[in-house]
């Protein structure tokens, strides 16, 4: 019986890696991509899969580094994306950097010239209706606003998240809590809901120096508009006047310092981001503190001084979706269960977890064109942890997009010794196993679903 073609919607990373993996098991595609017709106003190049800039790709250190750890579990899955970075490397110590150009010819060449993908260059403006089969929207971060504003007609949300205001996240265990204690204002909520840290009139003066003077990243042409006064920069609030900020997301009142029995002169709060608490939000405090700035600027809040960070503070055009509340475990909308969306519009961040996603929106739905049942990631991997955060983040109404970190994955606090006594592991040593339990439970899935043998047997084909 011949298969009915999946639909995708957009070329970038997302949906070049989901057209590899459905053709690669034998399921054709049509690939919808508006250029070069029309330029998005991030892109140049008229080809598939176009980075920005050429260490996009980030670390490759599968070893001690998540985003490494992404990369190698792709390998094992068969990803076009790899096998392109791999094949257009350039030198950049242990990062993956490539030739953008080479690498965006590279995957474009691969796709065009299957013989079960078809290409239309076309704007997509509204999601196709189910008798189109299966479609895959991987418009990305700058999603054109016609499609935009379907999306947001059909999902019934009220908007989709245009200006992305996102403040740092840091991991729970580097907050000194020799300074910090746990309470929320007026003790309302739970016992441990707020991690707080507190400051004094001269450590307050102190941080907002360094915030007004810290280095900041100016905005591109098309990303400039008004803020919102719900989610205006720290460094915004803090031009508006010096205590502008002891008012806002620093306001110390109702809360006490169990150390001196007396309320801080300002508080800076963590909220926990995730269901281990192994991540905390820093509230209220969105930037365009440039990332190193930011290091310097949050490190001077006592509890802080040590902070490790899993996810830095930004604000920048950004189309997402509310991913936990609208899409199910397999990426599908839950509305409209023929439409799967992957990459940057389902709120992860950053080239690889696009392409991630995007594979894994491949593999869903190849099985669900061959009638299979679709073998989500184990949780213990990058795609389960990632995945997981898109489709079940513990803060749904307020879902904020996320790179893979560590604290994703289910949490390891040690380890077994021979003796049998258990030995808790900390640091690198905690990262590195991290990994190898992902490695280990990826390879296994990845042969499951045929990843690898289905990208060989077909490079074998077509070569």
């Amino acid at each position: 019986m011949e298969q009915k073609p999946v639909h995708i919607v957009g070329a970038g990373l997302a949906g070049s890696e989901a057209a590899w993996q459905l053709v690669c098991r034998g399921v054709p595609v049509v690939v919808h991509e508006m250029k070069p017709g029309r330029f998005s106003p991030a892109h140049r190049l008229p080809g598939f899969a176009e980075l920005v800039c050429s260490n996009s790709l980030r670390s490759d250190d599968s070893e001690y580094n998540a985003v490494g750890l992404l990369h190698q579990e792709m390998r094992l899955a068969g990803s076009l994306v790899m096998a392109a970075a791999d094949a257009c490397r350039v030198p950049a110590g242990g990062a993956l950097a490539v030739d953008r150009e080479a690498f965006s010819a590279f995957i474009t060449s691969r796709l065009r010239g299957h013989p079960l993908v078809q290409t239309t260059e076309e704007e997509v403006s509204v999601l196709p209706p189910a008798d189109a089969g299966q479609v895959i929207i991987a418009t990305g971060p700058l999603t054109a606003d016609a499609l935009a504003e379907d999306i947001r007609r059909q999902t019934g949300e009220k908007s989709l998240s245009f200006y992305d205001a996102i403040a740092p996240v840091v991991y729970t265990e580097s907050i000194n809590m020799d300074v910090a204690w746990f309470q929320s204002r007026y003790d309302k909520g739970g016992s441990r809901d707020y991690i707080n840290c507190p400051l004094n009139e001269e450590q307050y003066n102190r941080f907002v120096d360094a915030l007004l003077a810290g280095e900041k990243t100016e905005f591109r042409e098309f990303e400039k508009a008004a803020y919102f006064d719900g989610c205006l920069p720290a460094e915004v609030m803090a031009e508006r006047g010096r205590d502008t900020l002891l008012f806002g997301p620093m306001k110390p009142v109702g809360l006490t310092d169990p150390k001196t029995g007396r309320r801080p002169y300002a508080v800076v709060q963590l909220r926990q981001d995730n269901f281990a608490d192994s991540l905390r939000n820093i509230v209220g405090f969105q930037t365009k503190l440039k990332y190193g700035a930011q290091k310097e600027v949050f490190r001077l809040i006592p509890g802080l001084e040590n902070a490790e960070f899993a996810r830095f503070g930004g604000i920048h055009k950004n189309t997402f979706i509310r991913s936990p509340l609208l899409l199910d475990g397999e990426l599908r909308l839950k509305t409209m269960p023929h439409i799967r969306f992957a990459g940057q519009i389902t709120g992860c961040e950053g080239y690889v977890e696009s392409a991630a996603v995007g594979l894994l929106a491949g593999c869903f739905a190849a099985a669900r064109a061959l009638g299979e049942e679709p073998l989500p990631p184990p949780a213990e991997t990058a795609f389960g942890a990632m995945l997981g955060h898109i489709t079940s983040a513990v803060d749904a109404e307020n879902f904020q997009p996320m790179n893979i970190n560590f604290g994703l994955f289910p949490e390891i606090r040690g380890e077994l010794t021979a003796n049998g006594k258990f030995r808790k592991i900390k640091g690198t040593e905690r990262k590195n196993a991290y990994c190898r339990r992902a490695l280990a439970a990826a390879e296994k899935w990845a042969k499951a679903v045929g990843g690898k043998k289905n990208a060989v047997d077909f490079e074998t084909q077509i070569s």
